[in-house]
């Protein structure tokens, strides 16, 4: 059964026309009316959901924030690499002027060399996807860490290491 609306001109026979009240007047009267029809609308919620159990004893709960687990690994040694190093620039921080700083927070080229493990090869294979995946996006890009050193967040850069991550599992590297 529908509920009631509050009439939203007066009930006396001397009915002004809106344009004839101030815009705080309007603003004024369409709030109220909105009130007395949100304070309906949650009345006829209660009433509707009034039977529904809140007995949470038995529902599953996740964690509100994710964490910080890599997704599945890609199966390329250099996506691999460029995959790792984005979870490490993840977990142990992103940071400009440096390749490590002081509290172990790492630039896009240290995490990629700390990733590597002294495979000078991959490593180089690793910056030279990064750099192609910067390239497609900022193509005044001269090096990785010269656009690294450029922004004050970690957001682009860190997009740009994932993107790179799929770029080289599509080149199949």
């Amino acid at each position: 059964m529908p509920l009631a609306h509050a009439p939203t001109q007066p009930a006396t026979g001397n009915r002004v026309h809106s344009s004839e009240l101030s815009l705080e007047a309007r603003l004024a009267a369409t709030d109220a009316a909105m009130t007395i029809r949100l304070e309906e609308a949650a009345v006829a919620h209660e009433v509707r959901t009034a039977h529904i159990s809140t007995d949470l004893g038995n529902v599953l709960t996740v964690p509100l924030t994710p964490t910080l687990q890599p997704p599945t690994p890609y199966r390329t040694p250099v996506a691999a690499l460029l995959q790792r190093a984005h979870h490490r620039l993840l977990t142990d921080g992103w940071c400009t002027g440096a390749q490590v700083d002081a509290e172990g927070a790492r630039c896009p080229y240290g995490a990629i060399r700390t990733e590597a493990r002294g495979d000078r090869s991959l490593e180089a294979q690793g910056l030279q996807v990064l750099l192609d995946a910067i390239r497609r996006k900022f193509s005044d890009a001269d090096s990785v860490p010269s656009f690294n050193d450029s922004f004050a967040s970690s957001r682009i850069p860190l997009r740009m290491l994932d993107q790179a991550a799929g770029l080289a599992d599509t080149r199949g590297l």
